[in-house]
């Protein structure tokens, strides 16, 4: 946003990072102080051009949010791709945390009961905080750091965007 002084919702929606979701909850108070901002400084923008690229970031995510549209498994995704499931999970996250919701309900359901899926998710909504670390410390080895990551992708696709 520094870089590029946002002075409108569509331009807020084009920052690495601040989706459509994001753009619609808080961009309207960034873009006001923005504008201001702009105007009382008299600072000109780069909005001439635009450049875009499609690495292999881009590739990778895009392939990640089709086969999980298609309800593969995650672990078959990361071998499918060389990727440990750390890598993937990593990946995943990138994309939820950037405002795109993954549906991994499918492979939820395969890994944790009900039990678990309402204890998760109590937990999360609950705390203050979602670091994988704490949540690992209150349970207590119930679930390992994987397990944890997985089911706070469902929470964060489900309930924070």
């Amino acid at each position: 946003m520094t870089l590029k002084y946002p002075v409108n919702l569509d331009e807020m929606k084009n920052i690495n990072g601040v989706g459509e979701s994001k753009a619609k909850k808080y961009g309207c108070d960034f873009v006001k102080l923005i504008k201001e901002y702009v105007t009382d400084n008299n600072i000109l923008r780069s909005d001439e051009y635009i450049v875009k690229s499609t690495g292999s970031k881009s590739t990778l995510k895009l392939y990640l949010i089709q086969s999980i549209d298609r309800k593969l498994p995650l672990p078959d995704i990361a071998f499918a791709k060389g990727m440990s499931m750390k890598s993937l999970l990593k990946e995943a996250e990138t994309i939820v945390y950037s405002g795109t919701k993954l549906n991994i309900d499918y492979w939820i359901d395969e890994i944790f009961d009900e039990d678990q899926q309402e204890e998760l998710h109590n937990y999360f909504l609950d705390s203050e905080t979602d670091d994988v670390n704490i949540a690992l410390s209150k349970f207590e080895g119930e679930f390992d750091e994987d397990e944890i990551r997985l089911y706070r992708l469902k929470f964060l696709s489900e309930v924070a965007n």
